[in-house]
């Protein structure tokens, strides 16, 4: 099978975008682990396949496989790159665009800097929505990983996120702490792990272990899950600046029952085919 594909990056969280549309595409998770390959493949966080959406409410259907070849069902990075490939290959002349997704539909904002809108939806707090193993809904979560106990924040933005607070974000135990949570019992489905310092009430910096991939330069879904839990525990304001190691996002959160605002950048790095 050769593909056409498109590499392309949100704050250095890269993906190889494949159009479904307009080619038959057929993927199993030996191809994706293989098209994730910084060695043997292109090299990326995640693929990102384009197909038609059967719904009649959504302009697209939009689907996100790790590096491991897993299918999850969110990435806001991937959104806002998937929203500049669908209006740069011509697949679309919209600016407000309704994808489907294994978490439900997003909408999607092209503006007018280059930048993309995501509206990741409302956040979900109940331990069942992750999911995590926990009696009952509370704001903090003592949990013991390898003999320590921490504090964390379970939120739910279509896939699971736990977050920590941290004094020092590059001193942060990322590369030991974050597969350890990830693959915590406590976590039937892993989760993506985000370790958060609080700067001032509107900026935190964040590191992020992601569900199989690892740390990557940045994760849209993990700053909105920071900025959810940051709020919850009173420490941050409605809007805040994520700086990530690729950079910053804009996060906006109004408080439950409304939906998490993502604004950030995504560009293309190039273009190709591969035989697979």
């Amino acid at each position: 099978m050769k593909l056409q594909f498109t590499k392309m990056q949100g704050l250095g969280n890269d993906f190889v975008v494949i159009d479904g549309v307009n080619q038959a595409v057929t993927l199993e998770s030996a191809q994706i682990r293989r098209l994730a390959d910084r060695r043997f493949g292109i090299g990326c966080d995640q693929v990102l396949l384009v197909e038609a959406s059967q719904r009649a409410d959504a302009d697209f259907r939009y689907r996100i496989f790790n590096a491991d070849g897993g299918e999850v069902e969110q990435c806001g990075n991937g959104a806002r790159c998937f929203a500049c490939f669908v209006h740069d290959q011509g697949l679309t002349t919209k600016d407000v665009l309704w994808v489907e997704t294994l978490a439900g539909l997003l909408q999607l904002h092209l503006l007018s800097d280059n930048r993309v809108r995501v509206d990741m939806g409302r956040p979900r707090l109940e331990p069942a929505d992750a999911p995590f193993i926990a009696t009952e809904r509370t704001l903090r979560y003592p949990i013991a990983v390898d003999g320590v106990e921490v504090e964390i924040g379970v939120v739910s933005m279509g896939n699971p996120h736990a977050v920590l607070i941290v004094n020092d974000v590059d001193q942060a135990p990322v590369a030991d702490l974050g597969p350890l949570l990830e693959k915590h019992g406590r976590f039937p489905q892993r989760v993506n792990v985000g370790f958060m310092q609080v700067i001032a009430p509107d900026q935190i910096r964040l590191r992020v272990f992601e569900r199989g991939a690892g740390e990557t330069l940045a994760c849209g879904s993990g700053a909105c899950a920071a900025v959810v839990v940051g709020r919850l525990w009173g420490r941050l304001s409605a809007n805040v600046r994520v700086e990530l190691p690729g950079g910053t996002l804009e996060i906006h959160w109004a408080g439950e029952g409304e939906s998490v605002l993502m604004t950030g950048p995504a560009a293309t790095i190039f273009e190709g085919w591969i035989e697979l």
